[in-house]
């Protein structure tokens, strides 16, 4: 049974690959991952053989801001290693592929036998970290074969994933080669020692280091703070086209407040469509801000780059993180460092351990629409206890929760 399931795996990778070639034809996200995969080759010539290697994999760009703390601590206190950072999507490889603390950055080829072969025997890692999930089976078990340490940290699971299933068997085999799953909370850690994986420690996500950090680095945006004017601000973090049906409502009728929206995605088209849609607001891309000289006259900052989303919640005083109506909720621990009152759409954010956290705690709010979100917004700019109580709520929870890329790097020293 095993072998046929080992052939339909195959056969499953295969048929992704056909199907990402298709898609290449007429998706340039499809296009970059298929290339990126077949280059690999490309970057062995990076590879020094006199120094160990530490391989880590994130499938997205919100993994590697999970494996960002880790990788630079790693780094700082093993300098003479080298860095393999690999990636799965083009949203984490076409922003990162610059990072300055990996040595060698590229896609992540197909898990198949051949590729695991070619891929483990020339950059021959001593140590592979896989950030939260991306549990490919040939490269775990090629990894194990040749006695690497593999860990998994960040992770987090659920009750109803395949792995706890009865019918599980085939998917639960990687998650029991792995040598040490660093998780996010206890019920992960009991999901794991029930089918059997007893390596397992709770030690957080290393994601709350990270955004603790950018305290440490901020960096001030000009164009912002002119904006900003000392006004009241509501940013609005990777926003879709789903969140601004609740936005811009409450733009147009906002007096007071002012707004910086960070898109999901950068559309020149979609970006149009929302600025006529606000037709009674001053409204300004940042392209063009650093020409205005009234610039803090106006109204709304459409954010039309990549990058600065972190450092712009420093201008806030209220947050809308973007993707709670869409495929799932955005980063909400960026705005949280900051303490402020925090909102999202309440379709797909249970999978997030913070945001279902802040919401027991009241800091974070999910809404179902304009009307929800329009109430709960004027409670808080009326009653300034309550705001300054859920300010603090947001902040204190970072501030309690970070400390997991130590656990990690001092279980690696003892071991």
């Amino acid at each position: 049974m095993t072998f046929i399931l080992d052939v339909l795996y195959s056969f499953s990778i295969h048929f992704f690959n056909l199907g990402l070639k298709v898609a290449s034809l007429f998706s340039s996200k499809a296009k970059l991952r298929a290339n990126g995969q077949n280059n690999w080759k490309g970057f062995v010539s990076e590879r020094d053989l006199s120094k160990p290697l530490a391989w880590f994999h994130c499938a997205s760009l919100g993994e590697f801001e999970q494996g960002r703390p880790v990788i630079e601590a790693y780094k700082k206190r093993n300098p003479d290693h080298q860095i393999l950072l690999t990636f799965f999507s083009p949203s984490g490889y076409e922003v990162r592929k610059n990072y300055g603390e990996a040595d060698i950055i590229c896609y992540l080829p197909l898990d198949l036998k051949s590729n695991v072969n070619q891929f483990l025997e020339v950059f021959k890692p001593e140590i592979a970290f896989f950030v939260k999930y991306e549990f490919w089976r040939n490269f775990i078990a090629g990894l194990k074969e040749r006695q690497v340490p593999v860990v998994s940290f960040s992770t987090i699971f659920r009750a109803s994933q395949m792995y706890f299933k009865s019918f599980g068997g085939f998917a639960r085999k990687p998650l029991l080669q792995i040598d040490k799953f660093f998780v996010q909370n206890q019920e992960s850690a009991d999901l794991l020692k029930k089918i059997g994986q007893n390596n397992v420690e709770v030690a957080g996500d290393t994601r709350f280091d990270r955004v603790a950090d950018t305290l440490k680095t901020i960096r001030e945006i000009e164009v912002a703070k002119v904006f900003k004017n000392n006004k009241k601000t509501l940013v609005g973090g990777s926003v879709w086209p789903e969140d601004m049906e609740v936005l811009i409502p409450f733009i147009n009728k906002s007096k007071d407040l002012k707004f910086i929206l960070a898109p999901h995605e950068i559309k020149d088209k979609q970006m149009t469509e929302w600025e006529s849609q606000m037709k009674s607001k001053l409204v300004v891309r940042f392209s063009k801000a650093d020409k205005l000289s009234d610039l803090a006259n106006y109204d709304v900052l459409i954010i039309d780059n990549v990058g600065m989303l972190s450092s712009l919640y420093q201008y806030g005083e209220f947050a809308f993180i973007g993707g709670g109506f869409a495929t799932g909720l955005h980063n909400i621990l960026e705005a949280a460092t900051f303490g402020m009152p925090i909102f999202f759409g309440d379709k797909s954010f249970k999978k997030f351990q913070e945001a279902t956290d802040l919401m027991k705690e009241k800091g974070a709010f999910c809404v179902t629409g304009f009307d929800d979100f329009s109430k709960t917004m004027e409670t808080l700019l009326s009653d300034s206890a309550k705001y300054a109580e859920t300010k603090n709520i947001t902040s204190q929870y970072v501030k309690n929760h970070t400390g997991a890329t130590d656990v990690i790097l001092n279980w690696l020293e003892g071991n």
